[in-house]
């Protein structure tokens, strides 16, 4: 590996990353690095420090699943061969574990093929022995925009479900025939009340989604029950 992480440590990145934040927040980025080798795991460790990253180390996958991951942010590196339980087993019981960190997988020349087939599994992208460090430094900040990204989705989809729970069942009734774009005389005639009681209803549901807007409307149900 060649060394070129100081130049970074004290200056903004042209991507807007700063070096000490999850983008603009401020707030650290923590990386967690599994890897049996001593050196090489203190190695990396050294990198993601400079480079302002908070950095965990863990020197086995037991070690590390220790951890509440479901409650994980920012992203893991990963080695592929790992004694006992190895990377992609470790992969796999973090989906298990519904685990959302984007992984980076270390991988040797000859492990390529398992490398490939834990992307198709779901990890981000894998990264040959020996490797650049910015290369390795390009792909932790990418894992760190998608998983700031998908957080941020994540936490919409969350506000938006429970404020759909806020509603009686009867102003879900309702919002979903709105949403279907049926008129309130219409759904007056399918629910057999009034139309009035429709617009009361209608209104309420667009004062506990916290919109004026239909198409609005449509656009957030739709986030909010999305798979």
């Amino acid at each position: 590996m060649t060394t070129n992480a100081q130049e970074s440590v004290n200056g903004s990145r042209p991507d807007g990353l700063r070096p000490n934040g999850p983008g603009l927040s401020g707030e650290p980025v923590r990386v967690y690095v599994v890897e049996d080798d001593d050196a090489v795991r203190d190695s990396l460790v050294l990198l993601l420090r400079a480079e302002g990253y908070e950095a965990d180390s863990y020197a086995s996958p037991s070690d590390f699943l220790k951890l509440k991951v479901e409650q994980l942010r920012g992203c893991a590196i990963l080695d592929i061969r790992m004694p006992g339980m190895t990377g992609m087993e470790l992969h796999g019981e973090l989906i298990k574990r519904q685990c959302r960190l984007p992984v980076i997988f270390v991988t040797g020349h000859g492990d390529v093929p398992l490398a490939v087939e834990a992307i198709k599994s779901g990890a981000l992208d894998f990264i040959q022995k020996p490797y650049q460090e910015e290369e390795l430094l390009s792909k932790v900040r990418e894992a760190i925009r998608l998983e700031q990204a998908g957080h941020g989705k994540n936490e919409e989809k969350t506000l938006l479900q429970k404020k759909i729970a806020s509603l009686t069942p009867r102003e879900t009734e309702i919002m979903d025939l709105m949403i279907a774009g049926n008129a309130n005389k219409v759904i007056a005639i399918d629910l057999n009340i009034s139309q009035r009681t429709v617009e009361i209803h209608r209104s309420r549901v667009m004062q506990k989604m916290g919109t004026h807007s239909l198409a609005q409307l449509v656009q957030m149900v739709m986030t909010a029950r999305e798979d």
